[in-house]
């Protein structure tokens, strides 16, 4: 067989069930061999094995033979071409196997699988569909997808291009990155505190003090709060300055020590109805704390001092002047009943008793009813 294949000027080639051939004869495509023994002329051929171990087709003569030869192409190739605005997903076997990005094209041999292709359209949205993104996920597909997560107690504002397009709900969203910027910035709609601290003002009787104000307050809506200001938390901290400023500098200081939360309440109505406008619900409004300056806080301990030394000064003597009367009741009872005046001498007798060693009573008992008591140690 080697004589004649000699004598007859040819080779014979043999390929297994995963190789595949190309054969050019004098430059020009000839034919794709398969699994098998060929023969073939030894002169003005050139072949070129592929395994389809390899399945997708990477050759030189990729686009010459898509131009020249489509009747090979049909065959034993699988040609996937996507346009501008489009992706597709290319399967083999059931699985996600490769992802072609707009404006590509790729080249498969037929035979190493059993492929299938999902076309997804970019015109309208680039979000990926969730059970999309897992089964590209499962296939390491995820060089073209980027994703954002949400998490409970938030929301996010979904920017495409620069442009704000709508509120994401809690959850994970997936977007194709290819040719558009998606930007989500999460805003936080749960009850928090804001606090404005070490704020300096003048009162109305022109005393430095410095107040500590806090805040509770929500994002009800998102939209607005992102686009209305640049920064709502900075929106709302200014207005709380602004409005306790004007509020507090109104006031003396001894009307404002007096009733810090009526002048709170005053303050943060003006406050609530400028947050409203964009999209903040706030709550509770406290003023916290009030902080004079040493100098002040000493006058002020003085004057509160020589207060309180007042009112005991007058709840003292408002006590002697009871005491006092109270006796003079007293008097003028025993003055009246003379038994009554006995009856006090002999209390007090029984209480000196008590505490002395020997006690002499002169005139019997009818003395002691009617004489002074004489005592004697």
């Amino acid at each position: 067989m080697r004589v004649l294949d000699l004598i007859l000027g040819r080779h014979r080639l043999t390929l297994n069930e995963t190789e595949r051939a190309l054969v050019l004869r004098k430059g020009r495509f000839a034919d794709i061999l398969g699994a098998g023994e060929h023969v073939l002329p030894r002169r003005n051929v050139d072949v070129v094995k592929y395994t389809l171990e390899a399945p997708r087709f990477l050759s030189a003569y990729e686009d010459a033979l898509l131009r020249t030869r489509p009747d090979l192409v049909e065959r034993h190739l699988t040609v996937v071409e996507t346009g501008a605005d489009e992706v597709k997903v290319v399967n083999r076997n059931g699985r996600a196997y490769e992802l072609v990005t707009p404006d590509h094209r790729m080249v498969y041999w037929t035979e190493a699988g059993d492929w299938t292709v999902d076309t997804v359209s970019l015109e309208e949205t680039h979000e990926v569909d969730a059970g999309l993104a897992r089964r590209l996920m499962r296939s390491g597909l995820t060089r073209a997808l980027t994703s954002n997560e949400v998490a409970d107690g938030k929301v996010g504002i979904l920017s495409v291009d620069g442009v704000v397009e709508r509120v994401l709900e809690p959850g994970t969203y997936w977007f194709w990155n290819l040719g558009r910027k998606h930007l989500v910035k999460l805003v936080d709609t749960r009850w928090q505190t804001h606090e404005v601290t070490g704020q300096e003002l003048l009162t109305a009787d022109r005393v430095t003090i410095r107040v500590n104000l806090a805040a509770d307050y929500r994002v009800v809506d998102p939209m607005v709060a992102i686009t209305a200001v640049k920064d709502f938390a900075e929106a709302l901290h200014l207005a709380l300055q602004l409005a306790f400023r004007k509020a507090l500098g109104a006031m003396t200081l001894d009307a404002l020590l007096a009733d810090k939360v009526a002048v709170s309440e005053e303050a943060a109505a003006r406050v609530r109805t400028e947050m409203v406008k964009i999209g903040l619900e706030v709550g509770e409004i406290a003023l916290k704390d009030v902080i004079l300056p040493g100098e002040m806080r000493e006058i002020l301990n003085r004057v509160v001092t020589a207060e309180k030394e007042a009112e005991a000064n007058v709840i003292r003597r408002r006590e002697e002047t009871n005491a006092t009367r109270s006796l003079l009741n007293t008097a003028k009872v025993m003055a009246e009943n003379p038994v009554m005046l006995r009856l006090k001498e002999l209390e007090a007798l029984e209480a000196i008793a008590g505490k002395v060693e020997r006690l002499t009573v002169h005139n019997g008992t009818e003395g002691l009813m009617t004489d002074l008591v004489k005592l004697r140690e």
